[in-house]
């Protein structure tokens, strides 16, 4: 026999061992580093595809397509048979009565006489029809549906350009974030190495501590730039993410070209002579008046008659055995017409109708609202674009001629001519001019961006 000595010792060895391999694979497991996703990379063809699918103002106004297509199937529903299943049950706890007069030969004596009838328990089963003749209602009724689900294709897809537009800006802001860092960085890069060569020529005698203090300070009030103009950019990937529903902590790098191109002058003639035919958001004030002209004439229905086709058929019985197998049903069938004329309602058809034709007339002077102000963003964004183009022309030479001056300053202070003041005046232009330029690409782009979502060319 084996000793209980041994054993134990040899199994709980390896049990032990055992658990602690596992304790170190599920702590290594654990512990392990996740490998770095790779940034998702954006352009803007692909930033307006993302959020066409996931932006949340999208998904609310698809919604309301269903809504619509829903409504249109309620509409319907007035045209069809309307089918009712009733059930009840009566407990008689005090039965009817039938009056017998008196001196009757049911009743001889001289006083009326009362006779219970039916039972305690009574039971009734029975189906309702009715089915829609004549009615107004019904008819305008469907064909407002039908107008709601063309009205909500149109409010998605003016949801769906105005996200664009959305988009369109952002990504911009981002492209333009990015270039101020990159022009606030170079501009801090030639701060730098104006205050090492100061610094250099101040060891060696030929600088005064003056320009070295002046160096100093420039180098101090250019380093915070260059930290708001990355916090800048930080913010606009953050708008960006939030308009494409992508999270915070997800990584994003933006690819796109910074420049512009020239539209054809014709072309963007034509479409602004057509932007009114074109332009979702019109188009569906437009629907809005056309379906409230249609609500008039449905309040106005009710000055007229309806006339139904209805039938109905019972099951009765009335016992006390609640053997219903053995119960002795009657059954009640009926079919006939049931006609509706209002006479009078107080004018309240008369009120609604007057209603109505408010909200029609209210609804008409926001469309021609709406049309002004489209006309007005058209012009004001093709007044803006030129202006930005005309500012990207000038900007054009100025950053030649400030890069130019920079190194003429640098040239002639290393030389002993020119004076750090000089040369300071040099690089604020040359930073200045970067922006500057960078602003007006910018602005051209979103200028285009307005005109195109006022013609209905937003994609």
């Amino acid at each position: 026999m084996m000793t209980m000595g041994k054993v134990p010792r040899r199994l709980l060895l390896t049990l032990s061992q055992l658990v602690a391999l596992v304790l170190f694979a599920g702590t290594a497991a654990a512990g392990e580093p996740r490998a770095p996703q790779p940034p998702l990379v954006l352009s803007l063809e692909k930033a307006i595809s993302i959020a066409l699918e996931q932006n949340r103002d999208v998904l609310i106004a698809d919604q309301d397509r269903y809504k619509a297509d829903a409504q249109v199937g309620e509409a319907r529903s007035g045209a069809f048979p309307q089918i009712t299943v009733t059930g009840q049950y009566t407990r008689n706890v005090a039965k009817p009565v039938l009056f017998m007069p008196p001196n009757t030969p049911f009743n001889p004596s001289h006083s009326t006489q009362t006779f219970e009838i039916g039972s305690d328990n009574s039971f009734m089963a029975g189906v309702q029809v009715s089915q829609p003749l004549f009615s107004r209602k019904v008819g305008m009724a469907l064909d407002i549906a039908n107008n709601y689900t063309d009205l909500s294709s149109y409010a998605f897809e003016a949801t769906k350009q105005g996200v664009v537009l959305q988009v369109k800006k952002a990504f911009y802001s981002v492209l333009l974030a990015r270039k101020l860092v990159e022009a606030n960085r170079q501009g801090l890069d030639v701060v730098k190495a104006n205050y090492e060569n100061v610094q250099a020529q101040f060891r060696h005698g030929n600088a005064a501590e003056f320009d070295l203090l002046r160096a100093e300070v420039q180098l101090a009030n250019t380093e915070p730039l260059l930290i708001s103009a990355e916090n800048s950019l930080v913010l606009a990937l953050n708008a960006l993410k939030n308009l494409l529903s992508i999270p915070l902590e997800e990584e994003i790098e933006v690819q796109g070209q910074f420049t512009f191109e020239e539209s054809s002058q014709a072309a963007m003639d034509e479409a602004a002579r057509r932007a009114l035919s074109n332009n979702p958001s019109i188009l569906q004030l437009s629907l809005q008046e056309s379906i409230l002209e249609k609500n008039i004439s449905i309040e106005r229905a009710n000055y007229y008659p309806t006339l139904n086709l209805v039938g109905g058929y019972q099951w009765q019985s009335q016992d006390n055995t609640f053997q219903f197998k053995n119960y002795n049903w009657a059954n009640i069938f009926n079919v006939g017409l049931s006609l509706s004329y209002p006479l009078f309602d107080g004018f309240k058809t008369s009120a609604r109708t007057q209603q109505a034709a408010i909200e029609r007339e209210k609804i008409r002077y926001t469309r021609l609202k709406a049309e002004e102000a489209l006309k007005i963003l058209i012009q004001s964004s093709a007044l803006r674009m030129a202006e930005a183009r005309r500012r990207i022309e000038g900007q054009e030479k100025s950053i030649d001629q400030a890069q130019k001056a920079v190194r003429i300053a640098q040239t002639r202070f290393k030389s002993g001519v020119g004076t750090h003041l000089e040369l300071l005046d040099t690089q604020v232009a040359m930073t200045r001019a970067q922006t500057n330029y960078a602003q007006a690409i910018y602005d051209y782009l979103v200028a285009r961006s307005d005109w195109e979502y006022a013609v209905g060319q937003s994609k």
